[in-house]
């Protein structure tokens, strides 16, 4: 339906997998909606319908290996199942891919301006310790995680990073409006369904953890990593002078139903992000502790204006 909206319904929709490596899979209506997307009506029905006919994984493996050596990136925005199936089934990913941005985790004490060293306000969203995509399936970060080469192509934004990006209500606003005076007399609707769509979770940050000036934007944070590396933004991600990371994801208990009014610290520690800080000059998972928030809302106006460009040529004879 997004891919629809924003005047790309070329591209393939392929489902994934349905559940986690070896768990029941946890969801989260109480974030996105029963549908995952809730918020707004505008968001039109596919021409396409998903493609099913061939397993995911395979064709992700597919779509990789047709690009060039060293081109090809990988941005996982939930949890890291089919990611870490296609590791197992290609052992020789890492060296094919030129990176993956995964966001996912959570640090706390201290690792960004957004975290207090020795606080004991939660610095998961799920638990106490948790961040919701690792915590779903922590045993398939690990197989990521735990592979070195693939481990020196990674970079992890968690919430110590997407926090520091919020949609305030004037961000909301210019979002919204944009910059052309075209966007009403072409009859488009892109900016107002990501307005409903934005608005939605500032209501759902605001209900759940207390947030009232806004709420992260998660999952562009991901992708603008790419953005950065392939120098097409600068959004000056600060990776510290090159710091680099092991990371270890604790996979001890069961999944609980979320109680994001409860997180506390006697909670199990199931999907802790513990990092181990790597001496300098060993290959490790990079994880940037801040970026230019600035430039960072410039890219989403930009991209929302390629949108807007890309549904307007459509709509010409």
């Amino acid at each position: 339906m997004v891919l629809e909206a924003i005047g790309r319904p070329d591209i393939g929709v392929y489902p994934g997998e349905a559940k986690p490596m070896c768990r029941e899979p946890v969801h989260a209506p109480y974030i996105h909606g029963a549908s995952g997307i809730d918020g707004t009506d505008l968001l039109p029905k596919p021409t396409s319908p998903p493609i099913t006919g061939t397993d995911a994984i395979l064709a992700m493996r597919a779509a990789l290996f047709a690009q060039p050596k060293g081109e090809a990136w990988l941005v996982t925005t939930g949890t890291l199942t089919n990611v870490a199936q296609l590791l197992i089934l290609c052992p020789d990913l890492p060296e094919h891919i030129k990176g993956l941005s995964i966001m996912g985790g959570a640090i706390g004490g201290g690792f960004s301006p957004v975290t207090k060293k020795g606080s004991q306000e939660p610095f998961g969203n799920t638990t106490f310790y948790a961040e919701f995509n690792i915590y779903c399936d922590p045993e398939a970060a690990n197989v990521i995680f735990s592979n070195p080469k693939m481990a020196a192509k990674t970079t992890l934004v968690p919430l110590d990073l997407t926090h520091q990006v919020i949609a305030t209500h004037d961000v909301q606003q210019r979002l919204l409006h944009g910059s052309s005076s075209t966007v009403q007399s072409a009859n488009l609707t892109v900016r107002q369904m990501y307005h409903d769509l934005l608005t939605f979770y500032v209501r759902t940050y605001n209900d759940v953890f207390g947030l009232t000036e806004g709420s992260p934007l998660h999952d562009p944070v991901a992708v603008a990593v790419v953005l950065f590396d392939e120098g097409i933004e600068d959004l000056q991600f600060n990776d510290n002078g090159g710091e680099r990371f092991s990371i270890f994801v604790r996979p001890e208990g069961q999944h609980e139903s979320p109680d994001y009014h409860n997180r506390n610290i006697n909670q199990e520690q199931l999907g802790r992000t513990v990092l181990t800080h790597l001496r300098s000059g060993v290959d490790g998972i990079r994880i940037p502790r801040a970026l230019n928030v600035s430039r960072f809302w410039d890219m989403i106006e930009n991209c929302l204006q390629r949108a807007e460009d890309t549904l307007m040529a459509r709509q010409r004879p």
